[in-house]
């Protein structure tokens, strides 16, 4: 029988603190600059590169200050109100905007511009390259705008390796080559792996191995 795992909270909000700057520290003090209400900000890179965590951590930060943040991406149901009390908007996965989300995004623009509420986005791609109307694109570019760049292999390394000493979860390099080469290295997917591996090795009372992981990931798939 399996010991089922205590939540003991490790999972916290993601903040600047916890970010894995690699090459993309000039981005992140530029957000952590930040003085509001200012020209809108944007934030593009590829898929793991850490822009949702940072407006994540944004978002945090205006909330710590006693600010109220709305939050859209292209997944969030319409309609998209707008609450003028709000100190920040943001709204995630620009390029996976439909036209309607599109319509919706931009009405946030001009309401926030009205109000003095500060906006930040990002996407995959720049504004000047993401396919939506061109009155959106514009208030995309309108402000800064920070390219991110995927981490190296040796920053995610450090990074995994960092978050499993967080859970006094010890990671060999073994299980280190084992996820950077059998999984995708999106940072953000790796840790949410990490986490589900944590569980896993408490509930069967193990330390972690590579042969705890392809068990996991078995029966993971079974359970499928």
């Amino acid at each position: 029988m399996k010991q089922l795992p205590l939540a003991i909270g490790l999972d916290t909000e993601p903040d600047f603190d916890s970010f894995v700057t690699g090459d993309n520290g000039l981005a992140l003090a530029e957000l952590q600059g930040l003085r509001y209400p200012g020209p809108p900000i944007y934030l593009y890179g590829p898929a793991g590169a850490g822009k949702t965590h940072l407006l994540r951590a944004l978002a945090g930060q205006v909330r710590l200050q006693g600010g109220r943040c709305g939050w859209f991406d292209a997944d969030a149901p319409l309609p998209w109100t707008f609450d003028e009390g709000w100190s920040l908007i943001v709204i995630d996965g620009a390029e996976r905007l439909d036209a309607a989300r599109q319509h919706a995004a931009f009405t946030l623009f001009v309401e926030a511009a009205t109000h003095q509420i500060q906006m930040a986005s990002a996407g995959r791609e720049p504004p000047v390259a993401l396919e939506v109307r061109e009155d959106l694109r514009t208030r995309f570019g309108w402000g800064a705008v920070l390219g991110l760049q995927a981490l190296s292999e040796t920053d995610t390394r450090a990074a995994l390796r960092r978050e499993g000493e967080r859970r006094g979860l010890p990671l060999s390099d073994e299980v280190l080559d084992y996820l950077l080469t059998r999984f995708s290295r999106n940072l953000a997917s790796l840790m949410t792996l990490l986490q589900r591996l944590d569980s896993f090795s408490l509930a069967e009372r193990r330390h972690v191995t590579v042969p705890l992981l392809k068990k996991m990931v078995a029966e993971e798939g079974q359970a499928a």
